[in-house]
Parts: C-alpha cells; sequence; structure tokens
C-alpha cells in the first residue's frame, strides 16, 4: 500500500495528467459539460439563481456547497459586487465570497459577465481540481489536506488565515507536532506560537511549500498509518471553528438576512 506522501506525490508530480482522468468520470463529466453548455446563457443575477444545475455547480467549484442553499446571500454577493469598497462581499472575511463575486461580476459586466474565461473554463477547472481533492480524501484524508494546502496555502498572507482555515490548521497543527490542546489557547497565544514557527509568505515558495508539505505527510503517516482513517477524520474545509466549514461572519450576515437586515 503506498504512504501517504507516495500518494499525494504520484498525484501532485503530473497534476496537469491527474485532473484529466478524473474529468473524464462520467457524472463529473456530465455535470462540467452541462455547465459549459448553459452557462453561456445566464445574462443576470436571477438568471444564475434560477438555473439550479449551474448555481450549485459554480458554488461547488469555489467550495462553497455547503452554502448553496443560502441563495439570498449568495445573490446579494453577486448583486453587489466588489467595487464598492462597502458592499456586502467586501465586508465578509471568508475569502471564496470574493472570488465569486469577481468571477461572476455582474455588477461591473452586466449581461457579458459570464462570457470571461474565469467564468466558463476556469470555473471548470475549479471544479475538476476540488473533485479531485475530494476523490484522494475517499481514500487518504491525508492526501486531500496535501493537495489543498498545496493549492490554498500560498494565497494565505497572514497566520490568522491559516487558523481561520480549520484543514490549512489541521496541516499546521500536524507538520508542526502541535498538540490538540493548542487551540484551547487565546487567539493572540496561538498566532505567536505558529507565527514563531513558520512564516506564511514562505508558502509563495514551491521549493519550501513542498517542503512543508512533505514533512506534513510524513508525520500524518506516522500518526495515522497507511489507510489514514479517511472516513472518520475528515478535515471541514474552512473556518477553524464552525464544523461545516461557514465562517462566523458568514452566519452573522445569514442571520441579518433572516431578520430583514442589511
Amino acid at each position: 500500500m503506498l504512504t501517504t506522501s507516495d500518494n499525494y506525490r504520484l498525484i501532485a508530480k503530473d497534476l496537469t495528467k491527474s485532473l484529466t482522468t478524473i474529468s473524464k468520470d462520467p457524472q463529473i463529466a456530465r455535470e462540467a459539460q452541462f455547465y459549459m453548455d448553459n452557462i453561456g446563457k445566464i445574462k443576470s443575477v436571477d438568471d444564475f439563481m434560477k438555473n439550479d444545475r449551474v448555481y450549485r455547480f459554480a458554488m461547488k467549484a469555489f467550495g462553497l456547497d455547503d452554502m448553496a442553499y443560502a441563495k439570498a446571500f449568495v445573490k446579494k454577493v453577486l448583486t453587489e459586487g466588489l467595487s464598492d469598497p462597502k458592499s456586502f462581499a467586501n465586508s465578509l472575511t471568508d475569502p471564496r465570497f470574493k472570488e465569486l463575486a469577481a468571477t461572476f461580476d455582474f455588477k461591473a459586466k452586466g449581461e457579458t459577465a459570464t462570457e470571461s474565461t474565469d467564468a466558463r473554463q476556469g470555473t471548470v477547472d475549479r471544479y475538476l481540481r476540488l473533485a479531485l481533492e475530494q476523490r484522494s480524501g475517499e481514500q487518504n484524508e491525508g492526501v486531500r489536506l496535501a493537495l489543498y494546502f498545496a493549492r490554498k496555502a500560498p494565497t494565505v498572507s497572514s497566520t490568522l488565515g491559516i487558523m481561520a482555515d480549520k484543514a490549512l490548521l489541521k496541516v499546521m497543527q500536524t507538520a508542526l507536532n502541535m498538540p490538540a490542546e493548542t487551540a484551547l489557547m487565546s487567539l493572540d497565544k496561538q498566532i505567536e506560537m505558529y507565527s514563531k514557527r513558520v512564516n506564511v509568505a514562505d508558502f509563495k515558495d514551491p521549493k519550501k511549500l513542498e517542503s512543508f508539505i512533505t514533512r506534513f505527510t510524513s508525520l500524518w503517516e506516522l500518526n495515522n498509518g497507511a489507510a489514514s482513517q479517511a472516513t472518520s477524520q475528515t478535515v471541514p474545509l474552512m473556518s477553524a471553528t464552525l464544523p461545516v466549514g461557514i465562517s462566523t461572519d458568514v452566519l452573522a450576515s445569514l442571520q441579518l438576512l433572516k431578520l430583514g437586515g442589511r
């Protein structure tokens, strides 16, 4: 049986081949084709929200499938866009919503918002990458975490950004051999502790990033074994405190919407 490190390297060393393989999965291929056939017909935020299959594909592509039910929330994100610093999306700390609003920028581009490469093939590429990570996690949760870290860590600009994402934090804790009890410390203490051990700017350097991931996969293997107990130790993406991956500002905003605020 391949180790966590071996499995990760096998996928990561030829990511293009790995993504091509996952794209040929019949169900994934059908969803991707439907999306590409129909995204050009979407001319407004209302069109986007009404085509549930396109909408859910896009939400999953941005790692927001756990928020697909909150259509009023997502509609507000897309309707207000990003041009106004005080817009709804700009008020959220979760970067996924800003990425969604930037890709489907109906506020600034109107009917042409879905004509961009990012809204079309770029969104399909995001979907395939997440599908690859999820499929890998079915066999070995450590591989999923490593692939996720490789994708997301270079985009994080602060230690707090790592700690706000439960999956990134799990990789950090494992690689640094930090006991789970450290999560009981104050946030300031945790930030200070991790900042002394790791410079998050290093993750923008491919060699340093891979070195850190190798350290993680080796320790994950040591702690969890080859099977990695994928089904019992799945770590939700995003949010260090909320098990379903919804950040506190998102929950607060949802409550405001329910009460008629904003």
